[in-house]
Formats: C-alpha cells, sequence, structure tokens
C-alpha cells in the first residue's frame, strides 16, 4: 500500500509540474553586461552554367549587451562587438580576414577592426523583439576614413556591402533569429506559439517559426523551433556586386534554444538552416544574357553565452 501511495504521488506531482505554466521572457538588470558569441558555417554550392560551384563561409563574432535603463517595454542597451572574423573557402582558394588582424593592406580586417568596441543602441522587449537600433552605421562610417586613397566608387561599393552585411537591418534580422523566440503569454510544458521575423542580409525573407517549449531542467529551459523561410519581392532586383540581381528561395531552420531560469537570456542555441532555389542576375553590359543560378546553402550556427 504505501508503495502504492508513493508512486501516486509522484504521479499527481508530475502531472502538476507538466501543467504548471512559466513566463518565458528576457528578466534581464540595469548595468548588467550580457555576452554572445556565435559561430556560423555556410556551404553554398551554386550551379553556375552546369559547373558546381562550392563556396564555405565561416562567421564569428562576441557581442556586448550592456543594459543602461529598463523600461515598461523592455530595455535600453548598448551595444558592441568585441571580435569579428570571417573565412571563405573558394575553388581559386581562401581568404581571412578578422578584427584582430592590422595590416593595412588588408582593407576588411582594417574595417573590421576598426568596429570593435564601438557601441551603438538598441531597444529591446522583453519578448526578444528588436524595436530600435541608433548609430550602427557609425560602425563603419568612420572606418572609411583610414583609406582616402581608395578611389570613391570602389569605396561607395564597399560601404553599400558592409550595409547589407552589418547594418540596422541585417543586425536586427540576425539577432532576432535567436532572441524572438519568447511566447507572449504563459507557457506549460509541450505548448507552441508563432513567431514572425524579417531577415536581411543581402535579400529580404520572411521567417515563420513554431516554437514549443519542450523541457524545463535545473538549469535551463529549452526551446525547440521549426522554421519555414521565403524570399519576398522575388521579382524586384537588387544592386549587388555592381550587378542587378533577384532570389527566389525557401528554406527550413531546426533550432534547439537554452535559456536561464533566472534572466531569460539565452545560454546555448544551436541552428540548423537549409535554403535553396534560383538567384537570377539581369541582363547589363557585364552579362548581356543574363544568367539563372541554382543554389543550396546549408548553414550550421551556434550561439553561446560567454
Amino acid at each position: 500500500m504505501r508503495i502504492f501511495l508513493i508512486i501516486t504521488a509522484l504521479i499527481i506531482t508530475n502531472t502538476l509540474c507538466q501543467a504548471q505554466k512559466y513566463s518565458l521572457i528576457l528578466n534581464l538588470k540595469k548595468d548588467v553586461e550580457y555576452t554572445q558569441s556565435n559561430n556560423s558555417e555556410a556551404t553554398i554550392i551554386q550551379d553556375i552554367n552546369g559547373q558546381k560551384v562550392n563556396m564555405i563561409m565561416t562567421i564569428r563574432g562576441t557581442m556586448s549587451y550592456l543594459v543602461k535603463a529598463v523600461t515598461n517595454e523592455g530595455f535600453n542597451m548598448d551595444v558592441s562587438y568585441k571580435s569579428l572574423s570571417m573565412s571563405m573557402q573558394l575553388p581559386q582558394g581562401t581568404m581571412e580576414f578578422s578584427s584582430e588582424k592590422s595590416s593595412e593592406e588588408d582593407i576588411f580586417s582594417m574595417i573590421l577592426s576598426e568596429m570593435k568596441d564601438k557601441i551603438f543602441n538598441v531597444k529591446m522587449t522583453k519578448y526578444g523583439k528588436i524595436t530600435e537600433v541608433k548609430n550602427i552605421e557609425t560602425l563603419f562610417e568612420s572606418a572609411f576614413n583610414k583609406f582616402p586613397n581608395i578611389p570613391a566608387a570602389q569605396l561607395m561599393q564597399i560601404k553599400t556591402q558592409m550595409s547589407k552585411a552589418y547594418g540596422e537591418a541585417a543586425f536586427k534580422g540576425n539577432i532576432e533569429m535567436v532572441t524572438a523566440i519568447y511566447p507572449t503569454e504563459k507557457v506549460k510544458k509541450g505548448d507552441d506559439w508563432i513567431i514572425n521575423t524579417k531577415l536581411e542580409s543581402g535579400m529580404s525573407a520572411d521567417m515563420t517559426t513554431t516554437y514549443k517549449y519542450s523541457d524545463n531542467t535545473k538549469d535551463y529551459y529549452l526551446i525547440t523551433g521549426e522554421s519555414k523561410i521565403e524570399t519576398v519581392d522575388k521579382d524586384a532586383y537588387i544592386e549587388s556586386d555592381g550587378m542587378p540581381m533577384k532570389f527566389d528561395l525557401t528554406g527550413t531552420m531546426s533550432s534547439d534554444i537554452k535559456i536561464d531560469k533566472e534572466s531569460g537570456w539565452i545560454i546555448e542555441a544551436k541552428i540548423s538552416q537549409l535554403i535553396e532555389g534560383d538567384t537570377f542576375i539581369k541582363e547589363n553590359p557585364q552579362m548581356p544574357n543574363g544568367m539563372k543560378i541554382p543554389m543550396v546553402m546549408k548553414n550550421e550556427m551556434t550561439f553561446v553565452n560567454n
């Protein structure tokens, strides 16, 4: 009888724990610095005139988020990059750039170096949505003053590429991919909710994610996500490397995200993306007949709190 009562009590306790609802939100503290390091390795396969061209791009970075104020809406933060690096393995060789290099012959590395420790301002809700980004363009604008001898046309092209990679829209989409994950209502284990995110990094895409409160351990809550990604404005051309291009891509993304029970900050996130479709180059003086380029991109990303 005693064993039966113990088992019954355990079943009841477990059922109550399963049914208990939690507020999975950010609960950051004023004057506390939160960090995030990310590593992204993307394998891109393009079919150019029947020939497969492979490229592996690795991007790493560490960011600091210092909470300056806690408001009813969320958090005002001073944000800065602590390190940035990028490498590309191409058929013709490997290129590497890093904020830790200082060679004047390596223009891109010097720009990354100039971006370090420069503060810009971010407002983020307690649900991880970014509502405002200020002064981010100054990160790389000041860096261009280091290169007075670069021709104006080339300098403008570099500025455009930097803005697409690190500007306000790109920053917002890249960060929200891992922070805009929290439900607006209390949830119990097994509940799910939907979040819509806009991705901007050279091209525009909509991402719709179904997140799920999957586990509750001693140290963290586990949120998992399944996303669908689709480029928007499929008929709209944008300038890329001096040529008009448009994108028709779709994809999926899977996320496993551990969040701290006290602060709600990301402890660790593992994200897998698969995107495929076609890139179109419009007829132009450099390419009179235009081109259609089928492509597949597989991206493995990790985010950790240092």
